[in-house]
């Protein structure tokens, strides 16, 4: 599945809040190696790095144009191109892992998240945010148009995103060993720009699966059709502003300190 770097830049500014508001979380003493999976272009590395000042930090994600970017933004810090599932975490162990708003994508979170808590150092923490908005209007609407155009058939199955809730994550956490907090927020971000706003947010994340999948003049008719519903579900603010509410699930894991769990 291809990601732009650019598009999804748009929303920085919304998109680190909860990068921040998972990384308060993170309680650490000597944080001397972090990884962040799936670091897309390099905002949430960034914010790692600004956390554990004193970290050897490396980045990886499967997109090119999302590693490029990175690469360009904080050029002293090793990125590497691979995928989550089959990352092997060869320079650790790490103190800290991020997962920021991205293992959603990534499939069987039974078997994914022991082992990434087996390439955490004793007393090291998995740290994940991930979006928990399925049932949400923009979400429910993507899928409604996928399944009404005439590219029904060419859409089937297009978006598969692995979510389980607060009690299965915390089930398979600690059944591995690890402490575990785990929390769910809604944010509430102001989108100047109309409906035509939450549209550009979504062709950077929810929409990449449908869009890949469609030509050029496909792209504009399913676009267009989603924003018309979205109006109607986010109705502007008088100023043009629409509140886009948006559910996140987080969690940190910590291995106990004396090992493996």
């Amino acid at each position: 599945m291809s990601w732009s770097a650019t598009q999804y830049s748009k929303f920085e500014r919304e998109r680190n809040r909860p990068v921040q508001d998972l990384l308060a979380q993170v309680v650490h003493g000597a944080v001397t190696k972090a990884a962040d999976i799936g670091c897309g272009p390099g905002n949430s590395t960034e914010l790692l790095r600004a956390r554990f000042p004193g970290a050897v930090i490396t980045g990886m994600d499967s997109s090119e144009d999302m590693i490029a970017a990175a690469r360009k933004r904080l050029p002293d810090i090793q990125f590497e191109l691979a995928d989550i599932g089959t990352w092997q975490g060869a320079s650790g162990p790490f103190d800290v892992i991020l997962a920021n708003a991205v293992l959603q994508w990534v499939p069987d979170h039974a078997a994914l998240l022991p082992a990434l808590l087996a390439k955490l150092a004793p007393g090291g923490s998995l740290a994940v945010q991930q979006p928990d908005n399925l049932d949400e209007p923009a979400h429910r609407l993507m899928r409604q148009v996928a399944e009404a155009g005439p590219w029904a058939a060419k859409l089937a199955g297009a978006s598969r995103e692995a979510r389980h809730g607060p009690d299965w994550y915390y089930r398979i956490l600690t059944g591995a060993g690890a402490t575990v907090d785990v929390w769910r927020t809604i944010f509430h971000h102001p989108l100047p720009g109309g409906p035509g706003a939450v549209v550009e947010w979504f062709k950077g994340s929810a929409l990449r699966p449908y869009l890949n999948r469609l030509n050029e003049s496909e792209h504009g008719d399913f676009l267009a059709r989603y924003e018309a519903l979205i109006a109607e579900a986010y109705p502007a603010l008088p100023d043009g502003t629409v509140l886009l509410p948006f559910p996140r699930l987080f969690f940190v894991a910590t291995r106990p300190a004396d090992g493996p769990g």
